[in-house]
């Protein structure tokens, strides 16, 4: 794989993400699915880690894709490919915003936008909720509705999810809780 693929890649993923990097996931997986780089559970595996190590998601998930796919310079181009539109597009946007942030058409466009990032979101939260919580692929092959339940991870979703919700710490504790209970429980 060359290095300049990976840019144009990571590049078209900035692009058309709007809204961070849990917004890219969707096309990352995409990617990484049909070009054969990972497996399902392998991608929900970077997930997982991308999500617990400092930095962003989206530049965490492109650094690793970039050196598992073409090694150190792949990493470099990855991550500057996902960065890039952004840079771009921040720039052109500061120079031109004030003069266009009250139009109607742009607060139309804005409008439009935030549902639209909001269901990207959601399909990516389902797809790590349909690998990590309840593995629906296990059920599709076995045909079995116990396959759908993984007690122990149902469990740590719940906690965690209720914990959160009802204390507001910080997510790194709910990350290290998390990995603690998994090497315990699991």
């Amino acid at each position: 794989m060359t290095v300049l693929f990976l840019y144009f890649i990571f590049f078209k993923i900035g692009l058309f993400t709007i809204g961070g990097g849990l917004a890219a996931l969707p096309l990352l997986q995409d990617e990484a699915l049909s070009r054969g780089w990972f497996s399902s559970s392998q991608f929900f595996h970077m997930v997982a880690i991308s999500e617990s190590t400092p930095g962003p998601i989206g530049i965490n998930m492109a650094t690793y894709v970039g050196l598992e796919q073409a090694g150190i310079f792949g990493s470099l181009a990855a991550t500057l490919g996902l960065v890039s539109p952004s840079l771009i597009i921040i720039v052109i946007v500061a120079r031109y915003f004030l003069h266009f942030n009250e139009k109607p058409l742009v607060q139309s466009a804005l409008s439009g936008l935030r549902p639209a990032v909001t269901g990207l979101i959601a399909t990516a939260a389902y797809n790590v909720l349909t690998v990590a919580v309840i593995p629906v692929q296990a059920f599709r092959e076995s045909g079995r509705y116990m396959d759908l339940i993984e007690p122990m991870n149902l469990l740590i979703f719940f906690l965690i999810g209720f914990s959160y919700l009802k204390w507001k710490a910080h997510p790194i504790v709910y990350i290290a809780a998390s990995a603690i209970a998994g090497m315990v429980l699991l």
